[in-house]
């Protein structure tokens, strides 16, 4: 047995001896709480006894002891009970009328309680109501005005995109060459001699040119001649007409007529005139009205001996959310439009406007720099360009035909844009440039905004010129 037991101490690890360990002592705490209990439960020591009665028992018998009833207080009687005396009459009637009271009055509170309630809740209600009130009055007022400031914005967007009608761009023409032409037809007399001397000066000292002066003069005179004209107002009729004819290219009258956009893409559009002319600004005009049509559009930068043309260009471009080819200051500026012509294909483009380089009409050598620009755009693209506008300043007048005649014959311009038509009087050499070139006017300027850049419709213009 005891090997045994050797074997299973040895056998015992470390943890075994600490489990053991921990049993035999929780066994004690269990033994130590039952012997503390065991006390808590025996009852209570009694009071000491006196030794002297302690004595008495010692040395005498059993009779020596008092009876128990002896060592007892004796009983104490219950206090007899006084029966109350019956409530009065008169105190139950004032006990009533008092409980009564008070019901009346809780009844009084409660009442006015709910009177005060229902009115708060009234004033409430009211006060909300009027809140209400107010804040839909304001919210319609609100509304209106919003309403007022929006129809003013489109209204002032819509002036802004139409810009000037054609009859304010040409009212300092209508104070020029048309003043005294409308006052040759007043007073009532009858069209003779002295009254065609009148037109002759009033006709070559404008800025239609002489081409367009004779012609005018000797259809009048010829009317005459055939008694047709024999009143001022015949003579202004027939004067309107001709000129309408002329602005019409000899046809029909015609409506507007701006740049058109072929199937050809990209379709290319090379812009000339002389320096100060307008081309950059045209540019950029025209590139917005296309945009608004939902045409794609790319910007050539041909300009490259103008440092601030380049700049402008792009300022327009960014504008018009356009993108432009631009090339270094001084460079080549064929190679500018070839490279936009490229892109232009690459990317898929519907239009590009290339830009030049102002060129003075006088000087051989520029315009040769122009043709050269013309021949290298058409190996970028085949057909291009397939549009030449010629910008021309109208306050430039009879100077202005002189330039249009010697950029056609270089480059043979298919469109003409005729700027600043409202800041001069010399608006007639419009008629001038339709007679002498045969060269449709796709767009008159009168104005600084995109809107201001109209297509010229001949009788419009006519219309704005005699009314």
């Amino acid at each position: 047995m005891l090997p045994r037991l050797e074997t299973f101490l040895q056998s015992l690890t470390p943890n075994d001896w600490i489990a053991i360990a921990i049993v035999v002592l929780l066994a004690l705490l269990v033994l130590v709480a039952a012997i503390r209990i065991a006390r808590r439960r025996r009852p209570p020591p009694g009071p000491p006894v006196p030794s002297a009665e302690i004595e008495r028992e010692l040395t005498g018998g059993p009779e020596a002891l008092p009876p128990p009833s002896a060592r007892l207080p004796p009983p104490v009687p219950p206090p007899e009970r006084v029966p109350a005396p019956p409530p009065r009459p008169e105190d139950l009637r004032a006990a009533r009328e008092a409980e009564e009271a008070r019901r009346k009055e809780e009844y009084r509170r409660k009442k006015e309680a709910d009177r005060l309630e229902r009115e708060r809740r009234q004033r409430e209600r009211e006060e909300d109501e009027a809140r209400a009130r107010e804040e839909a009055v304001r919210a319609t007022r609100e509304a209106e005005e919003a309403r007022r400031r929006d129809e003013e914005e489109r209204r002032r967007r819509a002036e802004a995109e139409a810009g000037k009608t054609l009859a304010a761009g040409l009212e300092k023409t209508r104070g020029g060459f048309m003043a005294r032409l409308n006052a040759l037809f007043t007073g009532g007399k009858l069209v003779d001699d002295g009254v065609l001397a009148d037109l002759e000066e009033v006709l070559f000292t404008a800025d239609i040119g002489v081409r367009t002066a004779t012609r005018l003069l000797e259809s009048a005179r010829e009317r005459v001649r055939k008694k047709e004209l024999a009143d001022p107002e015949r003579l202004k009729a027939a004067l309107r007409e001709e000129i309408a004819r002329i602005l019409a290219l000899d046809g029909a009258p015609a409506e507007a007529r701006p740049l058109e956009i072929g199937a050809a893409r990209p379709w290319v559009v090379m812009v000339v005139g002389v320096n100060g002319s307008g081309k950059t600004t045209t540019i950029g005009k025209l590139a917005a009205k296309l945009q608004k049509q939902g045409r794609t559009v790319l910007l050539g930068a041909g300009d490259t001996f103008r440092a601030a043309a380049g700049e402008q260009l792009e300022i327009w471009a960014e504008r018009v959310g356009a993108p432009v080819v631009r090339g270094k200051e001084g460079s080549d500026p064929a190679s500018v439009c070839f490279e936009a012509v490229q892109r232009g294909a690459q990317d898929g483009v519907d239009v590009v406007l290339c830009d030049t380089a102002g060129r003075l009409h006088t000087k051989a050598p520029l315009m040769e720099e122009l043709k050269k620009v013309k021949r290298v755009i058409a190996k970028a693209a085949e057909g291009a360009p397939h549009e030449v506008l010629l910008v021309l300043d109208s306050t430039n007048g009879q100077n202005a035909i002189a330039q249009a005649r010697q950029f056609h014959e270089a480059l043979g311009a298919t469109g003409i844009v005729l700027t600043k038509l409202d800041g001069t009087a010399k608006g007639g050499v419009v008629i001038g440039i339709c007679d002498e070139l045969k060269i449709p006017v796709r767009y008159v300027g009168v104005g600084e905004t995109v809107g201001d850049l109209k297509p010229f419709a001949p009788a419009e213009f006519v219309q704005a010129l005699f009314d």
